[in-house]
This record gives structure tokens, C-alpha cells and sequence, in this order.
């Protein structure tokens, strides 16, 4: 404790209403005790002390207003203030009414006898200093101190349970760096798959298979990792070991860890005879599928592609399949917002739909009229809806007729619906008006017998009005249809 240089100089004239005021400042409570320990006057330097009564101690003694375990501490305090030079500080509790024990941290200083009053007058002074604020940070630091302790277990016990699941897996599963594709964890079937040598950790597992002269740049598994970490999705291929006549299914998913992108490798065997069978069933299908000249997209439940065919991808005007997986079918499917959800609300309730008329916009702006029909596949771990899509622009419509302005105009209720969705509903008023127009003059002209004059009058027409319908919808002999004027 350093104390000051001249006190008599610096502090001798203060009157004892100054010496006051800085022992309130000095403290949060400032205690004057006598010698049996009675408080004879106090002082708070805190308004929160104030206004929560404390200063009813006034006039009792000093251990009464403390807890039980704290009382000992007090009369140690004022025994070591009247033997002893040093200044110690001791933590001592006082009970408040709302049952939380109030902190404060006491020291006590002698006063000098006054002269000629003997020793009966002897008096200390106490400090106190209010501890609320550190033992709610005390509090708070146990707490979260408790809250990373059950964290910490939490994540042993998941690790645990990770390990295990890991090493019992009868499939062989690896984690490799995504980067580098260095293997980082095999699991027992892993090593007893690939060998123990070719599993050790910082081994390049795409290393190990062999590459196929006869198979495109874009199907060996150095090639499908990259593309794994490109776009985030899982594949799978069949590859071969090199110096092995085995095959394997290998397929690999990103994931992150710690912001490190990670790959999970699954590999299993491709059981004896299991591929030629699926080439002539299944597999002979799905490339058969790819191949075809129709489009064909299998989405998610609600509309996102989930695989395309080669054909889907040149309608939408695209060059890889990854540009369109994940995407909404309606981005590239006729009206936006009407007809996917018209699509998926069908096969929601029927199962099937068939022949429905729209259009595929390319990504460089080309329209192309389709007829699209679906199935819904509810079953199984994932619901998927699939599309066959049929390019009719260039079909040839055997029934339609055009008219004087080069349009094809419908002949029948069946034609006229087939136009919702590809042509705006005024040019359908429009073409549906100019057929009732048409049908009824050919009608009238029946009924007269080709009588132009009658036909004018049976149809409330001028006989120039009915010219005029006569050269527009190409009508009976125009050479004998006068000018309009």
C-alpha cells in the first residue's frame, strides 16, 4: 500500500463534513464501527445500495448484519485493523430481502484514540466495495465454462457414435480431400476391399484405377470427382482397378467441414454377370432414353429437373446436363407459372397426363411448339415426375385452312383448344369470329342457291358488305364479286 508523502499538508485542514464526503466517494459503503462492533454512522457511494435499505444497519452491530458464515470474517477484520498495519480485504455476504446475498469486499482501518478519552472510544473505519458486478461475470464465465464441457462431451459422444457407425459399415467407404483428392480416412471394408497399401492416408485414390482407352476423357473417376466438386452432386460410375479384373461401383458426394470441402467415396463390388443382364433390361433402356430424338426430364415433386436426356438439353439450347439439374422445369416450359403448375397439379390427381400443348423457349430466345405428355412415380424412396416432350413445330396439320392473311384458322372446337397456351385468347376470339362469319355466309350462299342479293338479305348485310366478306374469306367466284367501290 503506498500511502501519501505529507498528509498534514495535504489533507490537515480538511473539516470533518470534507473528510466525509471522500470516504462516501472512496467506497461503495463506508462503515464507522466502535469498539463492540456497533455501526455508529454509514456512508454509500452506491444509489442502488441506497434504495434497497441498507441503510437500516444504522445503530446495530456489524456482525448481526451479515450472513452466518460471514460473521466469523468481520471480527477477524476488526481484530487485524487494531493489531496490524496491513491492509486486507475479506469477502463478506449480507442477506437482502429478495434471497440473493448481497457481495461486498470489506477493509477496515483503526482510528487513533482521541487524546485524554482513553481507550473506550476506539473506532474503524470499514470499506466496502460491491462484488455484484463480478460475480455475475463469475457466474457467466461458470456457465459457459459448463456449457463448452457439455459441448465438448457431445461432440466425443457423436464422434464415438461416427467411429463406429464408420468402421461397421459393411460398405467401404473413404473421405478424401476434396482438392487433392487425397485419401484421409478408409474404413475397415475399405482396406480389405483395396488393400491396405493402396488406403493409407495421403494416398491419391483416383491413382489406383486405371484409365479406359475406348471410354470418353469425361468417365473416369479423376473426371468424375472433378465434376463432383464443381457442382455439388453425387455420381456414380463403374470403374477398374488397375492390374485387376474386378470391377466397382465407386460413387462420391461433397460435403463441407470446417469450411474444407471433403468427398465421401463409397466403392462396391459389380457382382458377376450383373452388368450384361442390365444391359439388355434396364440399362439398355436408360441409354436408349438418352439417345432418343424426344425429350425426356425427370424432375422432384415440385418441378426440378433432376436428369435430362441430350435432346432436352438442345431444345433448351444448353450444352451439359449440369446446366439444367436442379433448375425448374419452368424456366424453359411455356407460360411461366401456369403451365408447370397446371402439369403437376395433373398428375398430382390423375397420375398421367398426355398430349399436353405448350412450348420449350431456348436460352438464346427460340420458341418451339411440344407436346408434352407425364407420369407421376409415387412410390419408392424418391417421388419423381418424368416428361416426354415431342417437337411438333414442323408437323403438318392436314385440316387447317389459311386464310387470305397466310394464318391457319381452326375448323373444329378440337383444333380451336388446341391453340390455348400458344396463341394469345384475342387472336382465338378473333380466328373463332372469323369462322362464325364464314360458316354462316357459305350457309346462306347454300340456301339461295349462290343468290349474293338474297344471301345479303338473309344475313342482314349490304350486298357491298358481303362482297367484301366474299374476297376476304375466299369465297365462291371472286370474278363476279364487283368493286368495292
Amino acid at each position: 500500500m503506498r500511502e501519501f508523502e505529507s498528509p498534514a499538508r495535504s489533507l490537515g485542514d480538511l473539516s470533518p463534513e470534507v473528510v466525509g464526503r471522500l470516504l462516501a466517494a472512496s467506497a461503495d459503503v463506508a462503515l464507522v464501527i466502535d469498539d463492540k462492533g456497533v455501526i455508529r454512522d454509514l456512508a454509500f457511494g452506491s444509489e442502488d445500495l441506497l434504495r434497497e435499505g441498507y441503510y437500516e444497519w444504522l445503530g446495530k452491530p456489524w456482525a448481526e448484519t451479515v450472513t452466518v458464515e460471514s460473521r466469523p470474517k468481520v471480527e477477524a477484520l476488526l481484530r487485524e485493523s487494531r493489531t496490524s498495519a496491513t491492509l486486507r480485504w475479506r469477502h463478506i455476504n449480507h442477506p437482502s430481502l429478495d434471497g440473493i446475498d448481497l457481495p461486498l469486499s470489506y477493509s477496515a482501518i483503526a482510528l487513533p484514540h482521541p487524546p485524554g478519552r482513553g481507550k473506550a472510544m476506539g473506532r474503524s473505519v470499514v470499506f466496502g466495495r460491491d462484488l455484484r458486478a463480478n460475480s455475475i461475470l463469475q457466474q457467466r464465465l461458470i456457465s459457459a465454462q459448463q456449457a463448452m464441457e457439455r459441448d465438448y462431451w457431445r461432440m466425443r459422444h457423436m464422434e464415438t457414435r461416427y467411429r463406429a457407425l464408420f468402421q461397421a459399415a459393411a460398405e467401404a467407404v473413404l473421405i478424401l480431400d476434396a482438392p487433392s483428392g487425397k485419401i484421409e480416412e478408409a474404413n475397415g471394408a475399405a482396406i480389405a476391399l483395396l488393400g491396405a497399401d493402396a488406403t493409407r492416408a495421403g494416398g491419391v485414390l483416383a491413382e489406383l484405377f486405371e484409365a479406359d482407352p475406348n471410354a470418353k476423357p469425361t468417365a473416369g473417376i479423376p473426371a468424375m470427382f472433378g465434376r463432383v466438386r464443381a457442382t455439388g452432386h453425387p455420381e456414380t460410375i463403374v470403374a477398374r482397378i488397375g492390374g485387376r479384373t474386378d470391377e466397382l461401383r465407386v460413387s462420391a458426394s461433397l460435403f463441407r467441414l470446417e469450411k474444407t470441402a471433403h468427398l465421401l467415396v463409397r466403392a462396391s463390388p459389380v457382382e458377376a454377370g450383373a452388368r450384361p443382364a442390365d444391359a439388355s433390361g434396364r440399362g439398355a433402356l436408360l441409354r436408349l432414353i438418352e439417345s432418343a430424338p424426344d425429350a425426356f426430364v425427370v424432375t422432384d415433386i415440385e418441378g426440378l429437373i433432376l436428369t435430362a436426356n441430350q435432346a432436352f438439353i438442345d431444345l433448351a439450347q444448353l450444352a451439359t446436363e449440369s446446366q439444367v439439374r436442379q433448375q425448374s422445369l419452368e424456366r424453359w416450359l411455356g407460360r411461366t407459372g401456369v403451365d408447370l403448375n397446371v402439369l403437376i397439379t395433373n398428375l398430382r390427381q390423375r397420375g398421367a397426363v398426355r398430349l399436353f400443348a405448350t412450348v420449350i423457349r431456348g436460352e438464346y430466345g427460340t420458341t418451339s411448339e411440344v407436346e408434352i405428355s407425364g407420369v407421376a412415380v409415387t412410390d419408392g424412396d424418391q417421388p419423381c415426375l418424368g416428361f416426354t416432350i415431342r417437337d411438333v413445330s414442323r408437323r403438318l396439320v392436314s385440316e387447317a385452312r389459311t386464310t387470305g392473311a397466310g394464318r391457319e384458322m381452326p375448323r373444329s372446337v378440337g383444333q380451336m383448344t388446341e391453340l390455348v397456351g400458344r396463341v394469345p385468347l384475342k387472336d382465338i376470339v378473333r380466328d373463332t369470329t372469323d369462322l362464325i362469319e364464314q360458316l354462316c355466309i357459305e350457309a346462306a350462299l347454300e340456301l339461295t342457291h349462290d343468290n349474293r342479293a338474297s344471301a345479303a338479305e338473309m344475313l342482314g348485310l349490304s350486298r357491298q358488305s358481303l362482297y367484301v366478306k366474299l374476297r376476304r374469306f375466299n369465297i365462291g367466284d371472286l370474278t363476279a364479286v364487283p368493286d368495292e367501290d
